[in-house]
């Protein structure tokens, strides 16, 4: 793979590298009308998406950060996005162009100091794996072998400017209106910060790690302060393969529940418990090792949640709960679903919607075992999604709904259903960690 010896840092910069992709996509479509005469639409589309995808995932890829993790965000959003961006972007979660070695060497120089020959009793300048923030390196340190992550420079500062100029397309996506959309791109634009700063995931990994080292089949790296700072994070290497590549090929449904079961233990323990959660599942964070442990990686995105929001978000996944209108409608308010200057239309419209997905959502806790590999349940979430997707009237409605920390919540479950469906976790125990009144 071509490496990169420069990253696009300015705001100008960046901004001309996203034009300059843009222009590649309206080629593309210029192309689409083109082979609309000749071959039919379904063939014509196709070809269009894959266009696509290979050149706004090729913009990102140079442009790494928050720019690239949005693709990465994207990629689990698969009843949204057509398969040719999701298998592309996906990408993003661990093979995208890493950094050169000079420019590896001149990071270590900006942080540490010195080389990272002069740190490390051994260090491969060649990444073993990147991704939207940051690539790793193999090392030795005193007969251990690490993993080194470095990040990629200027990420830190373009988290601002890049969301600045995917806003209005977000606003125009998702039909937000009035300053109280802010919100939701603060609440982004604080998690994609903490994601840089690589001295908080040290403390946060090493937090989570302990919380959770009593989880079975649960295996956590060791992290080494020490040889981390703001931009470098020091590690054990751990082996495994990608959780993707395992279920792609795994043919023993015992292990594939076995290792369902650890995520779903993980996700519950600290949600419910530590009531915070590691909010970027998806395959690149998670390895499976040779002797079915789950091993989980990378605590950037770390969302704390609320007790003003995760009371009402859980209760609504009792059946007495949501089945009575009158408690039903009182939790949608608390949770800013419905709005006090929503019209009759508007409350009627958003209460059958949110009615439909929490009672879908919600469907594997109201069970003592869930099978996640039922591809019926996950193609009812794609229709749900689809439905409403084309809907005229979510269209013409302000689409300013819900507190910001349904962001990444949802993308929380939403993520973990998606890995547990992949791995094809057939039997998994709902009840484990879940707290008395919730059970």
């Amino acid at each position: 793979m071509k490496t990169i010896n420069s990253i696009p840092k300015s705001k100008l910069s960046r901004a001309t590298k996203l034009v300059t992709t843009g222009a590649k996509v309206g080629k593309n479509y210029l192309n689409y009308y083109k082979n609309k005469i000749t071959q039919s639409e379904e063939d014509a589309r196709l070809k269009l998406n894959e266009s696509n995808a290979e050149d706004i995932y090729d913009g990102l890829s140079n442009l790494k950060g928050s720019a690239l993790k949005v693709a990465q965000m994207l990629s689990m959003e698969k009843s949204i996005l057509p398969q040719q961006y999701v298998d592309k972007f996906s990408l993003a979660q661990f093979s995208v162009p890493p950094l050169s070695a000079p420019l590896v060497n001149k990071t270590f120089k900006t942080y540490f100091g010195k080389s990272p020959h002069e740190i490390y009793d051994e260090f491969n300048p060649e990444s073993v794996n990147a991704a939207s923030i940051g690539q790793v390196h193999k090392a030795i340190k005193d007969g251990k072998e690490l993993a080194v992550k470095i990040q990629y420079p200027g990420v830190a500062d373009s988290v601002s400017s890049d969301l600045a100029l995917v806003k209005p397309i977000a606003i125009r996506m998702f039909n937000l209106k009035g300053k109280d959309s802010d919100r939701y791109f603060k609440e982004v634009e604080n998690k994609l910060l903490e994601e840089t700063n690589y001295i908080l995931e040290v403390e946060q990994s090493m937090e989570v790690s302990e919380n959770c080292s009593h989880i079975e089949h649960l295996k956590f790296p060791t992290y080494y302060p020490e040889l981390s700072s703001d931009r470098i994070i020091s590690m054990d290497w751990m082996h495994g393969e990608h959780l993707s590549e395992f279920a792609a090929k795994n043919t023993d449904p015992a292990l594939a529940n076995q290792i369902g079961q650890a995520l779903w233990n993980f996700y519950m323990h600290q949600i419910h418990n530590m009531r915070k959660v590691h909010a970027d599942p998806h395959p690149g964070n998670f390895l499976v090792s040779k002797d079915g442990n789950l091993i989980a990686l990378d605590f950037g995105c770390m969302k704390q949640i609320p007790s003003d929001f995760y009371t009402p978000y859980f209760e609504l996944i009792k059946p007495e709960n949501i089945n009575n209108p009158n408690i039903f409608q009182e939790k949608m308010f608390e949770l800013e679903i419905l709005r006090k200057d929503d019209s009759a239309e508007e409350l009627e419209f958003f209460s059958k919607l949110f009615y439909e997905m929490i009672s879908l959502f919600s469907r594997p806790f109201r069970e003592e075992t869930f099978d996640f590999a039922d591809e019926e349940f996950f193609q009812q979430i794609y229709s749900l999604g689809d439905k409403y997707g084309k809907s005229r009237e979510i269209k013409k409605f302000n689409g300013n709904r819900g507190s910001e920390h349904f962001i990444y919540m949802n993308r929380t479950f939403f993520g973990l259903y998606s890995l547990l469906h992949d791995v094809k976790a057939s039997h998994v125990n709902i009840k484990t960690y879940l707290p008395a009144e919730l059970s």
